[in-house]
């Protein structure tokens, strides 16, 4: 069996491209959401001529989609992301745009110009978005009316548990974003049709699992570390009763409409 220091040089060197997480399938269990984003956006997708996924990482939810429009358009921000997401989506047909990225929602103070789309006014029929910041007023401006904006985010707490688990103080924030998530999107003029909020569940099986999740999200567990938390890494691998390593994910949808 696999020692301590293995497992750890397995979670550092299995690959990931894009936003691919499926090393993982192996090494932990994911619950599902009540709702189903990549069916919604499907659905939505058979009645639209022109869609835009914004911040598509390496193309993977966009590339398995049952549906998309006829005339489909992908954007990424982060700039190793783009070749990766352009050799799975260029054979389909979708080109990939590279964009500057947008700051954070909760950040934004309704003056900054990042986050600016290079497509012209009503563009799009359907703009989809999973786990991207977005400029509420740009997803408004190149929405067609009539057009919707579906939208799953990463909202606070999501990995408090982790963060608690390595001794980490994780910084204070409010219950969720979705409230201002709501006021951005109906001050640039769309209609909110739907809004939902949802935990789910992943159990990390192994210390490999966990140091390759940890190395992947580094950024959102401020201060974390591979060198600083070994030892922690090291007594929890040692607990059998700490399996499985369970965090709870924090999630919501926003379904909006431009109007006709």
């Amino acid at each position: 069996m696999p020692d301590f220091d293995e497992l750890v040089a397995e979670g550092m060197t299995a690959p990931f491209a894009g936003w691919d997480f499926s090393w993982l399938d192996r090494h932990s269990r994911t619950e599902p959401l009540p709702w189903d984003y990549p069916a919604r956006v499907a659905a939505l997708a058979r009645t639209a001529r022109t869609m835009l996924d914004m911040g598509t990482g390496g193309g993977e939810m966009l590339s398995r989609l049952a549906a998309r429009a006829p005339r489909t358009v992908a954007t990424e921000a982060w700039p190793p992301n783009v070749p990766v997401a352009g050799r799975r989506l260029l054979p389909l047909g979708i080109p990939v745009v590279q964009v500057e990225a947008a700051r954070d929602n909760p950040a934004q103070n309704g003056t900054s110009d990042d986050g600016r789309l290079p497509f012209r006014d009503g563009a799009f029929e359907l703009v989809c978005n999973r786990h991207e910041s977005f400029r509420a007023a740009e997803v408004g401006r190149v929405l067609a009316p009539g057009g919707t904006f579906i939208t799953q985010q990463v909202d606070y707490h999501d990995d408090d548990d982790l963060g608690r688990l390595l001794g980490i103080e994780m910084p204070e924030e409010p219950d969720t974003w979705l409230t201002l998530a709501e006021r951005q999107v109906t001050g640039a003029g769309l209609a909110i049709s739907e809004t939902a909020k949802a935990e789910e569940r992943t159990e990390f099986h192994d210390i490999a699992g966990l140091v390759y999740y940890l190395r992947v999200v580094s950024w959102s567990i401020p201060g974390y570390s591979l060198e600083k938390h070994r030892e922690r890494l090291r007594a929890l691998f040692a607990d059998p009763g700490a399996w499985p390593v369970t965090k709870t994910e924090r999630r919501f949808m926003l379904v909006a409409v431009k109007p006709s």
